[in-house]
């Protein structure tokens, strides 16, 4: 992959560009789910259809994955983020103007195409607009865009669709998108045009997409109709085994496995499982439950949005300082003490107390995401930036889904709700309690900024 100059203090413009690049795909990933009943009801659908709006967004995201990291290693990283960019705002100016819920489930698909791409670019272009020794800071930055990018979604999607419509939501990321390619005109050279994906990738594409929705699908209905349809979820073991005998997979699998590598995979796969399946049932705890407003629950989760917004700007300079494996470290017990706080919610507790439980857990995340991405980056090699971008990536979508899934697995078979809602937080402190494990023992902290394998690239 072609990369940018050494870098400058006007770099930080170019972090701010990829900042904003994964806040509006994460932005997206997130905002749909609180617009749903009323999609439902304006195109005359069905709930298990309606569903579909956000997990045709999410399949791209998990099956490109790693086609998207193995791409941006051998393009030129403005052209790559202009197209990305500018095919993302077009789709969802046609996913706002959809007539109908299949021309809408559709342009999601391929705005998901073009939202992997972005977030594959993103921690390539971080990692080498800076010097080694502001690595922290720069990672910091743009995880707290991605992170507030997935917790901002249901807030500011109920205002608008509770003041204006449901169109407006895909709207939303237009003028950010645009910003970031005007950006990236400033900030890097215009380079190569940008190379065809290669046949073979289509492979591995249609098998590891192929497996997140036969996953998706299995959760999904074992939830509506009940536990015998989680049975389709293993239709994806073939389709893993498939893409494992591919010789695309031989460099993922190597990669992966390496030890500077393999830790970081493992905490954030954790992490996420653990923090979105707590985070799927605290809406229906406080509204069916504890019976607080829509309102009031948006309110109750942008305390978890701040504190992560808070924790990686200070844990992005204090990894500068002091090293990123013991921020991320520090970052992974706090969550841990957050998850842990849920269990002690009961019938009598209310909005405020969630808040205050929730700002624990995601200063704990904020703390730990961005760093963690750090170490990873550190121990990659310099032409396989894009490929550990995209196993990173490929991690925290199926974080996202699955553990969004169990979390509504969970909350609906539990016989009444706050028991169901200690169950799962039981569930993801067990998970979360794990990534403090790992840190501790199969990440390494990286190398010194001299002798880094990620050497900021001339």
């Amino acid at each position: 992959m072609s990369t940018p100059a050494a870098p400058a203090p006007s770099r930080w413009w170019l972090v701010t560009a990829a900042g904003l690049a994964v806040f509006v795909a994460q932005l997206d990933a997130s905002v749909v789910g609180v617009a749903a009943p009323t999609i439902r009801s304006d195109l005359g659908t069905t709930t298990e259809i309606v569903q579909w709006v956000s997990l045709a967004y999410a399949v791209p995201l998990i099956g490109l994955s790693l086609c998207a990291g193995r791409w941006v290693d051998l393009a030129d990283p403005r052209r790559a983020l202009t197209l990305a960019c500018g095919g993302f705002a077009l789709f969802s100016v046609a996913c706002g103007l959809a007539p109908s819920i299949g021309w809408l489930i559709a342009a999601r698909v391929v705005q998901g195409c073009f939202a992997v791409v972005m977030m594959a670019l993103t921690p390539v272009l971080a990692t080498v607009a800076v010097a080694p020794e502001a690595r922290g800071r720069a990672f910091g930055l743009v995880m707290l865009f991605g992170t507030l990018g997935g917790l901002a979604g249901p807030v500011l999607g109920g205002q608008i669709v509770e003041h204006a419509d449901w169109p407006w939501i895909f709207y939303l990321g237009v003028p950010a998108a645009a910003l970031v390619i005007a950006l990236a005109a400033r900030e890097l050279p215009r380079g190569e045009r940008l190379p065809w994906p290669e046949r073979r990738w289509l492979i591995e594409a249609l098998t590891l997409g192929g497996a997140a929705v036969a996953v998706l699908l299995g959760l999904t209905f074992a939830v509506d109709r009940g536990a015998a349809w989680g049975q389709l979820a293993l239709l994806a073991v073939p389709l893993v085994i498939a893409w494992s005998r591919q010789r695309e997979s031989a460099a993922v699998r190597g990669l992966v496995g390496s030890p500077g590598v393999l830790g970081p995979h493992l905490a954030l796969i954790l992490a996420y499982l653990g923090i979105f399946l707590i985070m799927f049932m605290v809406p229906f705890l406080l509204q069916d439950t504890l019976g607080v407003t829509a309102g009031t629950t948006g309110l109750a989760l942008i305390a978890l949005a701040v504190s992560t917004a808070v924790a990686g700007l200070l844990g992005g300079r204090a990894a500068d300082r002091l090293g990123a494996r013991g921020v991320a470290l520090t970052g992974a017990l706090l969550t841990t003490a957050g998850a842990a706080l849920m269990l002690t919610v009961d019938g009598s507790s209310g909005a405020v107390s969630l808040a205050w439980r929730l700002a624990v857990l995601g200063f704990g995340f904020g703390l730990f995401n961005g760093q963690n991405q750090v170490l990873a980056m550190s121990s990659t090699p310099p032409h396989r930036l894009g490929m550990t971008a995209g196993t990173t990536n490929l991690v925290r979508q199926l974080g996202v889904a699955f553990g969004s899934a169990l979390g509504a697995l969970v909350w609906t078979t539990a016989d009444s709700g706050t028991a169901g809602f200690r169950l799962g937080a039981g569930v993801g402190t067990l998970l979360v309690a794990g990534v403090a494990v790992t840190v501790l023992v199969a990440v390494r902290a990286p190398e010194p900024a001299g002798k880094t394998p990620v050497e900021t690239p001339a």
